[in-house]
């Protein structure tokens, strides 16, 4: 058997071979969802001022056809013909000493772009909504008027879907006389988008409390039914907001505190 025997000459030079290898090198993984618009990447020179950091771009595992041996370049993805919404995975490999900076990676995030076919809401407290054009999945909230505002009563998953989405939730909210809902999306921008009203009138009876407006309280307030409720402090800083039929406040500072219930507004003493 012959043996073959490398010499420290032949050995080094193999060792930096081996180092420099693309396996060697580091990867940055963007994932998210495509919105119809491209990424661009800043693309430095290699440390040893040969080359550029950037040896490969994959896009859902297919190697790109793009330029990437400038100081910046393009990530093409309409070349893909993904749909609005598809999931998406970007593997940009690079040297291990250097790393490219990809410049708008917020473009794969989940955007609010729904669109309401109908909505509405029964006197038993179930809403119906039914969406189109969503392009990433972003929760739901569900914004009730009362007390003069809009409240948050509720939370549910987008499915992201372009396509028709149905929805149906039950609430516990529902309170005496006219109501109103909404639902609306935040997306990475921080800027909600609302969906129009919905209205139903309820017959429940309206909601009364123990002591009553005005009075003092020792250990807890009692509501006629389940209800939701806000209680401020002096301060106008909320410390107690629920649904329920009793709040306890025997933990309260002394004091004047207002109450939201119901549809109605009152105040006690502590």
């Amino acid at each position: 058997m012959t043996r073959f025997i490398l010499s420290k000459k032949q050995i080094l030079p193999l060792f930096m071979m081996l180092l420099t290898l693309p396996t060697m090198a580091g990867t940055i993984l963007l994932e998210g969802n495509y919105h119809g618009r491209n990424l661009y990447v800043q693309n430095p020179f290699a440390s040893e001022g040969v080359g550029f950091c950037t040896f490969e771009v994959k896009v859902n595992g297919q190697v790109t056809t793009d330029e990437i041996n400038s100081s910046a370049f393009e990530i093409d993805l309409s070349f893909f013909q993904l749909n609005l919404g598809a999931p998406i995975e970007i593997r940009i490999s690079h040297k291990d000493d250097c790393k490219p900076k990809v410049v708008n990676p917020e473009v794969l995030k989940p955007m609010s772009t729904f669109e309401v076919a109908s909505i509405g809401i029964s006197k038993e407290g179930v809403l119906a909504i039914t969406t189109t054009n969503e392009t990433g999945k972003l929760p739901y909230t569900i914004e009730q008027f009362r007390w003069n505002k809009w409240v948050e009563v509720g939370e549910f998953e987008g499915k992201g879907n372009p396509e028709k989405n149905d929805y149906s939730i039950q609430l516990t909210t529902v309170h005496s006389g006219a109501n109103r809902f909404r639902v609306k999306q935040t997306d990475h921008k921080s800027k909600p988008r609302y969906s129009f009203e919905t209205k139903v009138t309820s017959p429940l009876p309206e909601i009364t409390f123990q002591p009553g407006d005005g009075k003092k309280v020792t250990d807890a307030i009692n509501f006629s039914d389940n209800t939701l409720y806000e209680v401020y402090n002096a301060y106008g800083n909320i410390v107690a907001k629920g649904v329920g039929k009793r709040i306890d406040v025997s933990a309260f500072d002394k004091g004047t505190f207002y109450l939201n219930y119901g549809t109605q507004t009152a105040t006690f003493k502590r």
